[in-house]
């Protein structure tokens, strides 16, 4: 198993999932277009929610390219990277809303392996990752994803 390949898998997934947070926090209702222009399905829940912006998808795509940049990957590949985290996001954000859960609720697990697996699996003829390496980082971005979920609630209750 190659360490410096795990710690490049989590560093491009804790990028592409927590930036479009931090930008929230730092933006606030600055361009946050809800992706799904608050569209209702015939279940009467949103398609995705008004936490899945354009700016966190665009943001996310980014940040993710210059942290491949700056880990010697191209660009390119990182947004790649980026825009796989996103559509799994996406696509949990679907199956919540489905399920009846509101926008930023979480959903542990739901929230964490779509977004990770889905990049780790695409990219992964890129980053030349085998399976333990693959495994080990979206067991690692799991851990560190419902740390930091639990830890960014208990801050912003108080």
């Amino acid at each position: 198993m190659d360490p410096w390949l795990v710690t490049t898998l989590l560093v491009l997934l804790v990028t592409a999932n927590g930036t479009p947070l931090v930008a929230g926090i730092l933006l606030g209702t600055c361009c946050d277009r809800p992706v799904d222009n608050n569209i209702r399905l015939a279940d009467q829940h949103a398609l995705l929610g008004s936490s899945k912006t354009l700016r966190g998808l665009v943001v996310a795509i980014v940040a993710t390219a210059v942290a491949a940049a700056l880990l010697g990957m191209t660009w390119i590949d990182g947004a790649w990277f980026g825009l796989l985290a996103m559509l799994g996001d996406l696509f949990s954000s679907f199956i919540k809303r489905r399920l009846g859960f509101p926008s930023g609720k979480c959903a542990p697990l739901l929230d964490q392996l779509p977004e990770s697996v889905l990049p780790v699996w695409i990219t992964q003829p890129l980053t030349g990752a085998g399976a333990s390496e693959m495994l080990s980082a979206v067991a690692a971005f799991i851990v560190i994803d419902l740390l930091l979920t639990r830890l960014f609630k208990a801050v912003t209750a108080r």
